[in-house]
């Protein structure tokens, strides 16, 4: 149980709500400084230290390790007229010496802390160049005469603070972000966005740690912590960007984060409580953190909502193979007999989110993107007036980077294959749009069979609960298939003036926007017109999207009226194919693949790879890198070998630190290509191979 403070902002920088931002001075006073959190008491003070304490006593108990985090150390706030807590007493002279008394003190009077989690880059109030800062704030731990670990949250760590942690002889935790600040598919992704890549020259692998250079590689996975033989563990921790307050439980993808915890090694994985950022940044509004219109069914207590939730993720997320018995007597006592349809409509919407936010990723920073309540990014509009988003210019929906380019397309990139006739293993952005409407049919269906098979019980709260959200996410389903499909057909007339292309992008955005008007109807009769989970970008409601929507539609019939054709972009028969492929129903071929991946590698040595099929084709390209997320992909086209494929990864590439995966693309004619392996049914499964370097 990581009890967090100070989450509530990136960084102390127009702070309302000040109140455990910089925690210290809410739990202890120490001896030789007068720092005090204005407005309060010795008495609230004393307070929250005694509850703190009962938490970790009770969390103790139960078996459980208990981590303190600490967020932010900024005790002066930016632009912050208006905060509440203000600290005083502190300069930045006295300032590392009193975080180490404090902490220490805190360690002391909660003697049950197993562990601390720091941010340690510049939006923890610590600037970069201030490392000497760190080996003051790791000494209290260093000190404290027990075992406690130190965790530091992975983004821009520096290799001068890792070494900080290390030199205290403590055990040491890094903690790199899974999907940026979201939640994708429960894999990790076999590449890093374009924008977070940095030139292989700006760092150097030394082969004392981490890479020494230019970090900012290490923003939104887990960068290059895997390395073998490292003398610190890794925990992935998963932020709640995409998802906040629908209610999602779904059996494969908490099973897959549970098998993704122990990646190479790593030590485990945390996730972010559902209701972790509600009302952050001062946002918080009255009535409930829970936000029902209906109050119905608002339970006893807001976590009850997420039981489901809870129980999937702490059997699944800590035993992948957990009985499922373990979770579907749950559903039984409270669902009867629809237990089994309403375990997978669940299921199948639970999907939805995870699968958009990993092939659409305009920003990977969770409050300028939130797909649970999507703020419309436009077709064609480069005028219109958007979040900052973090993507590369221009900021068109079909020009958003995935969070897995290197396996995922943008629906500009796949327009432009489809135009060039170039064959890619990669999924396209229309079998993404098939994937949605075919979990929301299955949602949708298994829910109307558990409304039948639950009777006068369908009336009852906790069935409207899961109900609502998931027909919520179904329409979201359907919105982001229409708009996908949009922006693909809309690349193609864009290049070739096909305008069969445009009326059918139009067409499918408005089928996409009349599913999510439906669903917003419906879902403003259930939840509040503020959603709050921050400012502007997460606040609101699903009507509040729909002029942008109406606005960007019109837009493209005006567009498709008077853009005059482009020259020699596309010839026409080029146009046809690809509009004829873009509006059938994709089918990726199905290739029999037989593989066996070797046990382990040795450094400086060739990798031999083979692989087998069960069907003719043209060419087989092996993709290969370290499990290193600053190294780009290499590729080798296999030779035939007596039937089957192989080659050599070279020992050149071999003599590294980190493990290697893999996977292989298979052309098979016709401008069709493959994956293997191959993303499975649940998508839930790590669509390459990894091999571990052999102990010396």
């Amino acid at each position: 149980l990581n009890f967090t403070t100070g989450m509530g902002y990136n960084s102390a920088i127009g702070v309302t709500d000040g109140y455990l931002l910089f925690p210290y001075p809410f739990f202890v006073s120490v001896k030789g400084f007068d720092v005090r959190a204005e407005g309060v008491s010795d008495d609230e003070r004393a307070r929250n230290l005694a509850m703190l304490q009962f938490v970790a006593e009770e969390t103790v108990r139960r078996g459980l390790h208990f981590q303190f985090g600490i967020w932010t150390l900024a005790y002066h706030w930016v632009n912050s007229p208006k905060a509440t807590c203000r600290i005083t007493g502190l300069t930045d002279a006295t300032h590392p010496a009193y975080c180490r008394d404090a902490l220490a003190a805190l360690l002391r009077e909660v003697p049950q802390i197993g562990g601390v989690t720091f941010r340690v880059h510049n939006e923890s109030g610590i600037p970069k160049g201030a490392e000497s800062f760190w080996d003051t704030q790791f000494s209290a731990v260093k000190d404290c005469g027990r075992r406690v670990e130190i965790d530091m949250h992975a983004k821009n760590m520096e290799p001068e603070t890792l070494r900080a942690a290390l030199a205290t002889g403590q055990p040491v935790v890094v903690s790199p972000k899974y999907c940026g600040e979201h939640l994708g598919l429960p894999y990790h992704q076999a590449s890093i966005r374009e924008k977070e890549m940095v030139p292989e020259k700006s760092i150097t692998d030394t082969g004392t740690g981490v890479l020494e250079g230019n970090r900012g590689f290490t923003r939104y996975g887990y960068a290059d912590m895997l390395a073998e033989n490292r003398n610190w563990d890794v925990v992935f921790r998963i932020w709640p960007g995409t998802q906040r307050f629908l209610l999602n439980g779904d059996p494969a993808t908490f099973a897959g984060y549970g098998r993704a915890a122990a990646f190479c090694g790593a030590a485990g994985i945390e996730l972010s409580e559902p209701l972790h950022f509600k009302g952050r940044r001062g946002s918080g509004l009255p009535g409930g953190r829970l936000a029902y219109a209906d109050e119905s069914l608002v339970p006893k207590r807001d976590f009850e909502k997420y039981d489901i939730t809870y129980r999937l993720w702490g059997r699944l997320g800590y035993h992948p193979d957990a009985n499922p018995e373990t979770w579907q007597r749950a559903f039984r006592k409270d669902f009867g007999k629809a237990a089994p349809q309403v375990e997978q409509a669940l299921a199948a919407a639970s999907r939805v989110l995870t699968l958009f936010t990993l092939a659409h990723a305009p920003s990977a920073d969770c409050v300028r993107y939130w797909p649970e309540i999507y703020t419309n990014i436009p077709i064609a509009d480069t005028a219109a007036k958007l979040p900052r988003y973090d993507m590369t210019p221009p900021l068109l929906f079909g020009n958003a980077s995935t969070f897995d380019p290197q396996l995922f397309q943008s629906p500009d990139e796949c327009g432009d294959a489809l135009l060039d006739d170039t064959a890619s293993g990669r999924y396209t952005p229309l079998e993404v749009a098939q994937w949605l409407e075919n979990l929301a049919e299955s949602a949708a269906a298994n829910l109307a069979e558990a409304r039948e098979k639950s009777g006068a019980r369908s009336t009852e709260p906790g069935f409207r609960r899961v109900e609502e959200d998931v027909l919520i996410q179904c329409g979201l389903a359907r919105f982001f298939a229409g708009k996908l499909r949009c922006a693909v057909l809309w690349r193609i007339f864009a290049r070739s003036g096909n305008r069969a292309a445009g009326e059918s992008a139009i067409t499918s955005y408005t089928k996409g926007r009349d599913a999510w008007a439906a669903m917003a109807a419906r879902a403003a009769k259930i939840y509040r017109k503020n959603i709050t989970y921050g400012t502007s970008l997460t606040s609101g409601h699903w009507m509040d999207r729909i002029p942008a929507f109406d606005a960007d539609i019109a837009d493209l019939k005006k567009r498709l009226d008077t853009s005059p054709a482009p020259a020699g972009q596309a010839d026409e028969r080029a146009a046809d194919r690809a509009f004829k492929i873009a509006t059938e129903k994709p089918v990726r071929p199905l290739i029999a693949a037989k593989h066996t991946s070797p046990e382990s590698f040795h450094a400086g040595k060739d990798l031999e790879i083979a692989i087998s099929l069960g069907a003719p084709a043209l060419r087989v390209t092996l993709h290969y890198r370290e499990v290193n997320q600053a190294r780009r992909w290499k590729s080798l086209v296999l030779n035939t070998d007596h039937g089957g494929f192989s080659g050599r990864i070279p020992a050149a590439y071999t003599r590294t630190r980190y493990p290697l995966q893999y996977y292989f693309e298979i052309e098979t004619g016709g401008g069709k290509a493959a994956l293997s392996p191959a993303l499975n049914r649940d998508l839930s499964n790590f669509p390459y191979h990894v091999v571990r370097l052999a102990k010396a």
